[in-house]
C-alpha cells in the first residue's frame, strides 16, 4: 500500500468508522461508564482533602486533576488488542489483509473515528471543570499551554495505540495475550495517574515509573492540561514521551511484521 493510496482512502475510512461509532452508540456510552474510575478518585480524595491539602492538592486541584483524567482517558482509549486478539483467534484478520489498505491504519482509523462522539461526553465534564476548579486548574491558559498539551495528548495515544498493537500481535506467538492485557491494565491502573497523581508515589519509586510508558499515557498529558509544569519542565517531559513514542512505535511494528509471517487461517 503506497502513501498516496492511504491519504486518498482516510477519508472515507474515518467516515466509515464514524457511521460505526454512531450505530454503537450505546456500546459506547456502556464503555465510558465503565471508565468512571477518576470521578470515584475524586470523591475519595476531595473527602482526604477536607481535612487540610495533600501535597500540593486541595480541594480545586483535585477537580481539576482527576476531571482532566476522565477527558484525557476518553480521548486517549484504544481496544485495538483485544480486536487484534480476537480476529486472530476468529481467523477474521485474513479478510483484512485481503484489502489493499493496511490493517494498523484500519484499527487506527476504527478508534480515531469515534473520537467527535467522544468529545461530545468531554465537553460537559470539562464545562464542570471549569466552573468548579477554575480555568488555571482544568485547562491550559496560554496559547503555548495548548500547543504543549497537543502534543502530549497525541504521544499518549499513539503510546497507548502502539502498546495495543504490541500486546495484540502477541497472540499470533503465545496461545493466547489476554493474561499479559490484564497485566497491562493493571500497571496503567496503578503507574500512569489514573487513580492519583504520579507525585504522590515515593521519590524512589517515582524515579522507575518515570522509565515506564505508563505515566506518559495519562499523568502528563492531565499536567499539561491542569498546567502542573513550567514550559522547561514540559519540554524534557515531552522529550521522554516521544521517545517512548518511537521506541514503540518501531518495536510494535517490527513484532507486527513478524507475526503476520505466522499468521495462518482457513475457511470453511
Amino acid at each position: 500500500m503506497s502513501l498516496r493510496t492511504a491519504l486518498k482512502a482516510l477519508p472515507t475510512m474515518l467516515r466509515i468508522g464514524f457511521s460505526e461509532a454512531v450505530a454503537y452508540r450505546a456500546e459506547m456510552i456502556i464503555w465510558v461508564l465503565a471508565t468512571t474510575m477518576p470521578l470515584i478518585m475524586l470523591a475519595l480524595w476531595s473527602a482526604v482533602a477536607r481535612g487540610g491539602p495533600v501535597g500540593r492538592f486541595g480541594q480545586a486541584e483535585f477537580t481539576g486533576y482527576f476531571l482532566a483524567a476522565f477527558c484525557v482517558r476518553q480521548m486517549t482509549s484504544s481496544w485495538v488488542a483485544w480486536l487484534v486478539s480476537y480476529e486472530v483467534k476468529q481467523g477474521t484478520l485474513a479478510m483484512r489483509l485481503l484489502r489493499p489498505i493496511s490493517p494498523l491504519l484500519a484499527y487506527a482509523t476504527e478508534v480515531l473515528a469515534g473520537i467527535p462522539l467522544r468529545v461530545a461526553i468531554v465537553l460537559p465534564v470539562l464545562g464542570i471543570s471549569l466552573w468548579v476548579a477554575g480555568a488555571e486548574r482544568a485547562v491550559p491558559t496560554s496559547l503555548g499551554g495548548w500547543g504543549l498539551f497537543a502534543l502530549g495528548i497525541t504521544g499518549a495515544w499513539l503510546i497507548t495505540f502502539y502498546l495495543n498493537v504490541l500486546l495484540g500481535t502477541l497472540s499470533l506467538f503465545l496461545e493466547s495475550s489476554q493474561k499479559l492485557m490484564e497485566v497491562y491494565m493493571v500497571l496503567f491502573f496503578v503507574c500512569s495517574g489514573y487513580m492519583f497523581p504520579v507525585e504522590f508515589f515515593p521519590p524512589g519509586v517515582r524515579t522507575v515509573m518515570e522509565w515506564l510508558p505508563f505515566r506518559y499515557q495519562m499523568g502528563l498529558p492531565v499536567e499539561l492540561m491542569t498546567g502542573a509544569h513550567s514550559a522547561k519542565d514540559a519540554w524534557a517531559l515531552l522529550g521522554a514521551q516521544w521517545t517512548w513514542v518511537l521506541g514503540l512505535g518501531v518495536v510494535s511494528l517490527t513484532v507486527w511484521r513478524r507475526g503476520l509471517a505466522r499468521f495462518a487461517a482457513f475457511g470453511g
